[in-house]
C-alpha cells in the first residue's frame, strides 16, 4: 500500500507539471480569471481521475505519456464541476481541498467564468491529441453533459428534502460521480489502443469504483472532520441530501462498498495487467480523506 501511495504522489506531481504547462499564467490577461482557474486547479487534490486514466492506459500496455493529455483534460473538467458545485446557487460550500472555495476567494462571477474556462480548456486539450482526440472528446462530453455529470447534479439538487428514493439515488450517484470515473478508465484504454472487449472491462471497473467512491464520500461526510477532508462536512444532512447512509443505513452502505469493490477488481482481472487498478480500487474503498 505504501508503494501505491508513493506512486499516486508521483503521478500527481507529473500531472501537476503538465497542468502547469497547459494553464495560462497568472499574469496573462485577463489576470483575475486566470488566477482563479489556477487557484482552483492547484488547490490540492489527489488527482485520482488522472491516476485512474494513466493506470488504465498502462493496464492495456500503454504509457503514462500516452495518457497525459487525457488525464489533464479530466482534471480540468473535474475542477470545473467542483467550482460550480460549490456556488451559492448549488451546494453553497465555503471550503474545498482545505482552502476557501473559488467564489469565496474571488467572487461568484469570476468563479462561474473560471469553471466555464476550465471546461472549455479540457476539450481544447483533447482536440490536440493526434488520431484519437475526437474519440476522447466524445467520451468526455457524453460523461459530463445532461446525461452525465450535469444531469446527476441537477437531480441531486432537485432531490434535496425529498422522500427517500433508492432508484433516484442510484441515478444520481451513477451520473454525478461514477460517470466521470468510468470515463477516466475508458479514456485511458483508448489512449493505449485497447479493443472493445478491454474497454468494456474498463467501463465496468470504472462504474463500480466510481459508485464505491461516492458511497465512501457519503459515509465520510457523516463521520470525518473538516480538517481531515478539507471541505465542509455535515452539509449533506444540513441540506437534507439524498445519500446512501440516509436511504440504506450505514452498515448497508459499507457492505455495498465492499460488493462494488469486489466487482471492480473482477473486471480489472480481465485486463492485460490490472494489478495497479486492482490496488487502486481497494485503496479508494478504504480511504479516510
Amino acid at each position: 500500500m505504501n508503494d501505491l501511495k508513493q506512486n499516486l504522489l508521483q503521478t500527481a506531481e507529473t500531472v501537476n507539471q503538465a497542468l502547469e504547462r497547459i494553464l495560462p499564467g497568472e499574469t496573462v490577461h485577463p489576470e483575475r480569471l486566470h488566477q482563479a482557474m489556477r487557484y482552483s486547479v492547484f488547490a490540492g487534490g489527489k488527482r485520482l481521475r488522472p491516476a485512474l486514466c494513466i493506470a488504465a492506459c498502462e493496464a492495456c500496455g500503454g504509457t503514462a505519456a500516452q495518457a497525459m493529455d487525457a488525464a489533464c483534460a479530466l482534471e480540468l473538467l473535474h475542477t470545473y464541476t467542483l467550482i460550480h458545485d460549490d456556488l451559492p446557487a448549488m451546494d453553497d460550500d465555503t471550503l474545498r481541498r482545505g482552502q476557501p472555495t473559488c467564489h469565496i476567494e474571488f467572487d461568484e462571477a469570476t468563479a462561474i467564468l473560471a469553471g466555464d474556462a476550465l471546461l472549455t480548456l479540457a476539450f481544447e486539450v483533447l482536440a490536440g491529441v493526434p488520431h484519437i482526440g475526437c474519440q476522447l472528446a466524445l467520451e468526455l462530453a457524453k460523461a459530463s453533459g445532461s446525461r452525465g455529470v450535469i444531469g446527476g447534479q441537477a437531480e441531486d439538487l432537485a432531490a434535496e428534502g425529498q422522500p427517500a428514493d433508492a432508484d433516484l439515488l442510484e441515478y444520481i450517484h451513477r451520473h454525478k460521480t461514477a460517470a466521470l470515473i468510468r470515463t477516466a478508465c475508458v479514456m485511458g484504454g483508448l489512449c493505449a489502443g485497447a479493443n472493445s472487449q478491454i474497454l468494456e472491462s474498463l467501463a465496468v471497473y470504472g462504474e463500480n469504483t466510481g459508485l464505491a467512491f461516492q458511497l465512501i464520500d457519503d459515509l465520510l461526510d457523516e463521520s470525518s472532520t473538516e480538517a481531515e477532508l478539507g471541505k465542509n462536512i455535515g452539509s449533506d444532512k444540513e441540506k437534507d441530501k439524498m445519500t446512501w447512509p440516509a436511504v440504506h443505513g450505514v452498515e448497508a452502505s459499507r457492505e455495498r462498498v465492499h460488493e462494488l469493490t469486489e466487482s471492480a477488481c473482477e473486471a480489472a482481472n480481465n485486463l492485460p495487467d490490472g494489478k495497479t487498478l486492482n490496488a487502486l480500487a481497494s485503496f479508494m474503498a478504504s480511504r479516510q480523506f
